[in-house]
């Protein structure tokens, strides 16, 4: 994985350009990056907010040096394609299963330098949280420090994931888990950030909250890119 990586993203300055944007990536291949929309089973809606990644990667696109696909693409555990991603996202209302088989296939994903974003789409936490501690039995999700470049990458957000779509009056919450000191899973927790990424006429998101997911969004495929080298 990590040499797949190191072979598309060639150069990568150190910091962040003055405007505002992302470092400069420059990438080889014959194919942009893109996002992986995981198809899980378990009877959850995997497959929910269909607007909101190529939305997610339009921003990244406009808004950083890293080219990227229009679209995600829809790939399971156990497909070839996983290891040519560098951010896995999934979603969704319902129960998530992993068989014995993804388990290892998505830990040694995140191991040689994948990244996991699962974004409670609220109902899926109970699920989810059973399912990663089965990947890694040794190692909890805990909140992710307010100091963590997740945060600040890109965009600063010093309090934190911001809350977008409200169902449960509980706050937002980014939940990790880090191998070696790397973040190597992220919780959206309370947030649905993919509500803000969807098409404005989906939800009735307010602007500033749409722009705010789409920052975090950005923020989170940027640190899954630089962090996998």
């Amino acid at each position: 994985m990590k040499g797949a990586l190191l072979g598309r993203v060639l150069v990568l300055l150190p910091a962040l350009v003055a405007d505002g944007k992302a470092p400069a990536v420059q990438t080889g291949g014959r194919s942009a990056m893109t996002i992986g929309r995981l198809h899980y089973d378990g009877g959850g809606d995997w497959y929910a907010n269909p607007s909101s990644l190529p939305n997610l990667l339009a921003a990244i696109r406009s808004r950083t040096a890293l080219q990227v696909a229009e679209r995600e693409r829809v790939v399971t555990l156990s497909s070839p394609e996983l290891w040519e991603l560098p951010y896995i996202y999934m979603t969704g209302h319902g129960n998530v299963r992993f068989s014995d088989q993804e388990l290892a296939i998505l830990r040694r994903y995140l191991e040689q330098g994948g990244f996991l974003h699962a974004d409670d789409n609220y109902g899926m936490d109970q699920s989810f949280r059973r399912e990663i501690a089965r990947v890694f039995p040794d190692r909890p999700l805990v909140e992710v420090p307010l100091d963590h470049p997740i945060y600040s990458i890109v965009y600063r957000f010093p309090e934190g994931i911001p809350k977008i779509h409200e169902h449960d009056g509980l706050p937002a919450q980014g939940f990790g888990i880090f191998l070696d000191g790397r973040l190597v899973v992220y919780y959206s927790y309370q947030s649905d950030l993919g509500d803000g990424w969807e098409d404005p006429e989906v939800h009735g998101d307010p602007e500033p909250l749409r722009e705010a997911a789409l920052r975090m969004g950005v923020n989170l495929f940027v640190y899954a890119v630089t962090s996998a080298q």
